[in-house]
């Protein structure tokens, strides 16, 4: 872990209870971070964040007045507020509570109680969103790539907008479903597709199964599916059906780099 680098970061937890915040800020200064701005309240935070803009804001599921979700909406929805990393600390497990919070772009979802090594992965994570290092490619330049992101949530094709630009990736095209990349894909060329799995008129799997089933275009082009589907069957398929890899929602930003560099190098 990037020790100096970690304690750099200036941190707003959203914590309505005492005791969690009295416990969040022991493991949160056992990985060096000191500047902890304590907030009990969605709207004690938006109201914050119009003044002073933090490098990462932890919260839990549940305030007073709103939720997660609610917050990293209203933050993703401020142009000013946008990029900033948001990490979630909740017992929640049911998916409809945690799909919104994976699909506008968390940097992690840790659980209650989570791990000392959890906490340190995410703050890493959240280094290197805000801190990127662009990705080095033995035959190509990677302000060269083409790449198709696809995805229904304009939250998630942000945030991982967001990550590509961060590894030099500037060149994208972006689809909301795979009825409309596969439009795109057959008029354009693309190095890399990197697309949803759960999405309307055609998901992930069956835009891979048309894809590798065109004559007309290369069908070895690298796919990667960022997804948060839990489903092992349907995994299976996708798998199957001959995506090169998949990535789980949230992701590690350095998990897309190192992906990015296997499939294209």
């Amino acid at each position: 872990m990037n020790e100096n680098g970690i304690a750099t970061l200036e941190v707003f937890l959203v914590e309505p209870s005492h005791t969690q915040q009295v416990i969040i800020n022991q493991y949160l200064q056992a990985s060096g971070i000191h500047a902890v701005t304590f907030v009990s309240s969605g709207n004690e935070i938006l109201e914050k964040l119009k003044k002073t803009k933090p490098d990462l804001i932890i919260s839990s599921m549940y305030l007073p007045d709103m939720t997660g979700v609610d917050l990293i909406h209203a933050i993703r929805k401020d142009s000013e507020s946008y990029d900033m990393a948001f990490l979630l600390i909740s017992s929640e497990t049911k998916i409809q509570y945690l799909e919104p919070i994976r699909q506008a772009g968390a940097i992690a979802i840790l659980p209650k109680p989570f791990t000392q090594q959890e906490l340190d992965t995410a703050l890493c994570a959240s280094l290197d969103y805000l801190h990127p290092e662009k990705a080095n490619l033995e035959h190509l330049d990677v302000e060269d790539l083409r790449v198709l992101l696809v995805d229904d949530s304009e939250f998630s094709r942000k945030y991982i907008q967001r990550v590509l630009n961060n590894v030099g990736i500037e060149n994208i095209s972006f689809a909301c479903d795979g009825k409309q990349a596969l439009a795109l894909f057959q008029e354009h060329f693309f190095d890399l597709i990197v697309t949803d799995f759960n999405m309307p008129e055609m998901d992930g799997l069956q835009l891979v199964n048309a894809i590798r089933g065109d004559a007309q275009q290369v069908s070895t082009i690298p796919i990667l599916m960022v997804t948060s589907e839990q489903n092992q069957n349907r995994l299976a398929a996708i798998e199957k059906a001959g995506v090169s890899a998949v990535l789980d929602k949230p992701f590690e930003p350095q998990s897309i780099k190192r992906l990015i560099r296997q499939l294209l190098n």
